[in-house]
């Protein structure tokens, strides 16, 4: 079906085993109820976040992935917000803080 295709595209879920953090408002849920047949969604816990951020982890840089090894790469990309290690990024994803758009387009 076509619209929960174009749903899964705005969402960056173009493959199997993809995952984001979405912000749930009226419009995101209204996405997430056409697309639920095809997508398994649910509420993190701080624990699965940290691992999914340490194991898998990679950051926008120059519009290149890299990997997040160390604090410096967020440093350079997030520290003009505030974030500048993986714990604060782990922190503003999770508690979806004012800085979560900037942490969410980085990861």
């Amino acid at each position: 079906p076509p619209k929960p295709r174009k749903i899964k595209k705005l969402m960056r879920l173009r493959q199997i085993n993809n995952g984001v953090f979405v912000k749930l408002h009226k419009a995101s849920k209204e996405m997430l109820k056409i697309a639920e047949p095809y997508i398994t969604l649910g509420y993190p816990n701080l624990k699965s976040v940290r691992e999914l951020i340490f194991k898998r982890g990679c950051g926008k840089v120059n519009g290149q992935r890299v990997a997040i090894y160390d604090n410096t790469v967020i440093e350079q990309v997030l520290g003009k917000y505030g974030i500048v290690c993986i714990e604060e990024l782990i922190h503003e994803i999770f508690t979806v803080g004012l800085q979560n758009k900037q942490a969410n387009n980085f990861l």
